[in-house]
């Protein structure tokens, strides 16, 4: 079984599974609703500015639902119209959440990879973290791997980055990709020079989050 574990599309089928991320309208009608999917939610960085403290707190209520996998996409970009110390509260505040509600952050990161690496020695969380829509060089994996970071990797990847992550820290996702998760799986299994079966990180989080 695949997994997607970043799509802004619902393309569920038998033989993967998606974690959706939804929007904050999107996530209060699936929430009020008995539908069986797994989906993510966050206060992506580019939207920092419109955060409400009501939005966090309906974040936190549906973090306790099992439906719900993991916070994000949250994180740190420089190209955000809002300050890196307004960004950096507010992913505080959802690092708290994740930690809280024992779920993993999917966490966007651009420029700031310095700082997010300071932040995760700084909590020193329980909780993965996954950078997804990983594309860095070799360099960049490595030191995000030493930090205790895991990769997403989409369909735009540096090869040799994909080469040095271990497979139990390489996942991988569609993001807004128009590719079938199958495709973007080959591709990077080409890249590890492994099958496809080999890259399971995805199913043994979604198994380990079942388990509890």
């Amino acid at each position: 079984m695949l997994v997607d574990i970043h799509t802004h599309s619902n393309h569920s089928t038998a033989s993967h599974i998606s974690v959706r991320n939804l929007t904050f309208g999107e996530a209060e009608d699936f929430f009020a609703s008995n539908k069986q999917a797994f989906c993510s939610v966050g206060i992506h960085p580019w939207h920092v500015d419109t955060f409400s403290e009501e939005e966090l707190s309906k974040l936190e209520m549906w973090a306790k639902d099992n439906r719900f996998i993991a916070v994000g996409e949250c994180g740190l970009d420089k190209h955000s119209s809002a300050g890196y110390e307004e960004q950096l509260s507010i992913f505080e505040k959802q690092i708290t959440i994740s930690e809280k509600s024992s779920k993993p952050l999917i966490i966007h990161c651009v420029g700031y990879f310095n700082e997010l690496f300071a932040l995760k020695k700084k909590w020193n969380p329980t909780q993965l973290w996954i950078i997804h829509g990983f594309r860095g060089k070799p360099e960049l994996a490595a030191q995000a791997l030493k930090a205790g970071c895991a990769l997403s990797y989409g369909e735009h990847f540096n090869a040799a980055s994909v080469q040095l992550t271990p497979i139990e820290a390489l996942f991988v996702e569609t993001d807004e990709s128009e590719l079938n998760i199958s495709e973007i799986y080959q591709h990077i299994a080409n890249a590890k020079a492994c099958k496809m079966k080999d890259l399971s990180a995805g199913m043994h989080l979604l198994n380990k989050m079942s388990q509890r």
